[in-house]
């Protein structure tokens, strides 16, 4: 029951993510998901894309992340973890993922901007010219989540499976420091 409970709350906590950061990059570039992605709402309403997309498009990557955690916390003779053990380490991996992401839109706007990088191909002629630059934002946060979560969630099953030796999960300051 515990290895669901974790499957459950990093689902969840990716849904409320991948909701949040939606509704944020529709609004910037509202193209990047009716043109971008499959027409699977039949809507050019930012919220609902947002609401949509949020769930569609990170529920698997929660699954995935908390099968990891599972064993990660729950496997072998050490100590195991909870679900309520894990709640502070995978908001924080959700926190950097978002700052990641921020930094990214960031980048590929000012590399947009000057020149740098640009939409190619069948994105470049279907893209209105005028949201090019604004897709790249939404194109690199998007990707930059998903590099962040992917690399963020292995080291934080192996931070977790490590700590299992130890009577507590590290703290914040250790979360991220090397030993």
């Amino acid at each position: 029951m515990e290895s669901l409970k974790i499957i459950f709350v990093a689902i969840l906590a990716s849904v409320i993510y991948g909701i949040i950061h939606d509704q944020i990059t529709a609004r910037i570039c509202v193209e990047y998901f009716t043109i971008g992605h499959p027409d699977v709402f039949g809507t050019d309403d930012p919220t609902l894309l947002g609401l949509g997309w949020g769930v569609i498009a990170t529920w698997w990557v929660g699954a995935g992340l908390g099968v990891i955690l599972v064993i990660a916390s729950r496997v072998g003779q050490r100590p195991k973890r909870t679900a309520r053990d894990l709640i502070r380490p995978i908001a924080i991996l959700m926190i950097v993922c978002g700052l990641t992401a921020a930094c990214a839109g960031l980048l590929g706007y000012f590399f947009a901007q000057a020149g740098w990088v640009n939409l190619v191909g069948q994105m470049a002629k279907r893209v209105p010219v005028e949201s090019h630059n604004r897709f790249i934002v939404d194109l690199w946060a998007h990707s930059a989540s998903y590099l962040s979560g992917t690399i963020g969630g292995l080291l934080l099953a192996f931070r977790i499976w490590k700590s299992r030796g130890r009577s507590e999960l590290p703290t914040a300051s250790e979360e991220f420091t090397s030993d």
